[in-house]
């Protein structure tokens, strides 16, 4: 009854002289013996369905607590986790094996994956015939991927077998689960390092924040097989949920691994060009910090002590902004709920002092919804938000943040278009992200702020964030608008917002039937964050 639900069976045959028994010894757990461990998650379980000396299996099991995983993965201070969607304690975290089963295979079997043995270091350092099961494994790329990333490591046979949505309903096709098996001669330690690695690559998702020490760990476990892996790229970047940075980092380190093994030399010997005890190099400031701490001046010249981070994301503004006292009232809203609990481990909410914690708030909402919560703040911040908007949705975002929520200070940054020819690496044509739906030049932002501005009685001020190149401009735009009175907006609900009677109905732009901003003639006088300037909306005046 118990095998229907294990994660995880390791097998081996033996003889007389060499027992498949020794098993017991590789893994530190004894075949007589059904043993359990605490993790964070739930609790483990050892046991061996068969022990004797021409085959033994052992056995992992990992009973996950849900309520336990979203505590840990979700919680927020005194205040709760900020999501409580039932799909957070009903999914298919224990049942599949995922990084919860990783974590606990480097919690219960953390000797056998270094390869230690006292009793039997010379086992330890053999090859052994092992077979290794995985009944239920998540596989986003399918069982051709299972095949590409466990074919190159030695194994003689690969199986994977995908599992149907219903065998009662074989017209429905399959899932995204396979079954596993791996058949070969192998190092244990080795076999179990793969593992480690795969099955959250596999999964492509981890229940925990991605950490820098995560590096560390991927070169780990993956040291003599990642470095020369055809599929590196997609382990590295899987395995450290795509975070850019962490990723060249990784693809640089096994980059000098491999140098140094083609040399036969060891990798302090090749990474030796830099005298590390002097800065020979100044490091350009990446273009999210610049546009921060750009949003950050603008706020404290404002005033504003109690901010609004609309489509917050992982949380990136929240963290900088409480790491100024004069912000008081913090308020992160974003519609997804993932970014929002990745938000929550990046502020280390769950640990965060009482004091601390009453500063921010975390919430889930759409932001083309007007929501009484949103009303009564000093700033608001839409930071490379209204990109990702289909633009017929754009007027419904405008009045529930300019004529509903009506913070004194909104600052809105999003990608200036024409600096896009000055990224190397970025296909003529193509946007930043695959997910904008659109990228503005210079005339056509200041045509849609001023459009904004006039309509909901604000001042707006332009604010270059990045190298203000002469040609094309800067590579963010920034408008910063100020509320130019405590009047009601000038237009009303029905100028923008959606209400929860009407979802599906994206309202018009004035005068214009698609819903796109017309470009502006002429020139306006507004109140900026720094005082009053005249803007004259064409591109020219816009740079």
């Amino acid at each position: 009854m118990i095998l229907g639900h294990v994660f995880l069976t390791i097998s081996t045959t033996g003889t007389p002289e060499r027992p498949a028994t020794d098993l017991g010894f590789l893994l530190h757990k004894h075949p007589d013996k059904a043993q359990a461990f605490s993790t964070s998650h739930g609790t483990a379980h050892v046991l061996y369905p068969e022990a004797s000396a021409e085959r033994c299996t052992a056995a992992l099991l990992l009973e996950v607590d849900p309520v336990a995983l979203v505590r840990r993965g979700k919680g927020k201070g005194s205040g709760g986790a900020p999501d409580s969607a039932l799909a957070q304690y009903v999914n298919d975290r224990p049942y599949a094996a995922s990084s919860l089963l990783s974590v606990a295979m480097s919690s219960v079997f953390k000797s056998a994956l270094r390869g230690v043995c006292a009793a039997m270091p010379e086992r330890a350092a053999s090859r052994l015939p092992l077979r290794i099961e995985v009944p239920a494994l998540p596989a986003r790329g399918g069982a051709e991927l299972v095949r590409k990333l466990f074919g190159p490591l030695g194994w003689d046979r690969v199986e994977a077998e995908p599992v149907a949505l219903d065998e009662q309903f074989p017209e429905w096709g399959d899932s995204r689960y396979v079954r596993l098996a791996l058949e070969g001669e192998l190092r244990l330690a080795d076999a179990l390092r793969q593992l480690y690695v795969l099955l959250p690559v596999l999964d492509d998702a981890k229940h925990y924040w991605v950490a820098p020490d995560e590096v560390d760990k991927l070169l780990r476990a993956g040291e003599g097989w990642l470095a020369d892996h055809p599929e590196q790229k997609l382990i590295t970047s899987r395995y450290l949920s795509r975070r850019w940075s962490l990723t060249r980092q990784a693809a640089e380190r096994l980059e000098l691994v491999r140098l140094a093994e083609s040399d036969d030399l060891e990798v302090e010997d090749v990474d030796n060009a830099v005298d590390e005890t002097k800065d020979t190099e100044e490091r350009p400031v990446p273009l999210a910090e610049q546009r921060r701490a750009a949003i950050l001046d603008a706020l404290r010249t404002a005033g504003a002590s109690s901010v609004l981070d609309l489509g917050c994301g992982q949380g990136q503004l929240v963290q900088a902004l409480l790491k100024d006292v004069r912000f008081t009232d913090i308020v992160g809203v974003d519609v997804s709920v993932r970014a929002l609990a990745i938000a929550a481990r990046r502020l280390r909410l769950e640990r965060m002092g009482e004091r601390q914690s009453g500063r921010v708030t975390l919430m889930q909402g759409s932001l083309t919804y007007t929501d009484k919560r949103l009303t009564g703040y000093d700033a608001a911040v839409l930071s490379e938000v209204i990109e990702h908007l289909d633009l017929p949705r754009l007027p419904a975002l405008e009045y529930a943040v300019f004529g509903s929520a009506r913070p004194r200070t909104v600052i809105v940054t999003t990608p200036n278009v024409e600096y896009n020819v000055r990224w190397e690496t970025l296909p003529a044509g193509h946007v930043r992200h695959g997910d904008h739906r659109f990228e503005w030049n210079r005339e056509e932002f200041s045509a849609w702020a001023s459009r904004v501005a006039e309509r909901h009685g604000y001042g707006v001020a332009y604010v270059p964030v990045g190298d203000d190149d002469p040609e094309v401009g800067p590579p963010t735009q920034m408008a910063v608008f100020t509320l130019a009175s405590a009047d009601p907006a000038p237009g009303g609900p029905d100028t923008g917002a959606r209400t929860s009677g009407d979802p599906d109905t994206a309202p018009r732009t004035a005068g214009d039937p698609d819903g796109h901003p017309t470009p502006a003639t002429g020139t306006t006088t507004a109140t900026g964050a720094t005082g009053t300037t005249t803007t004259t909306t064409t591109k020219e005046g816009a740079a």
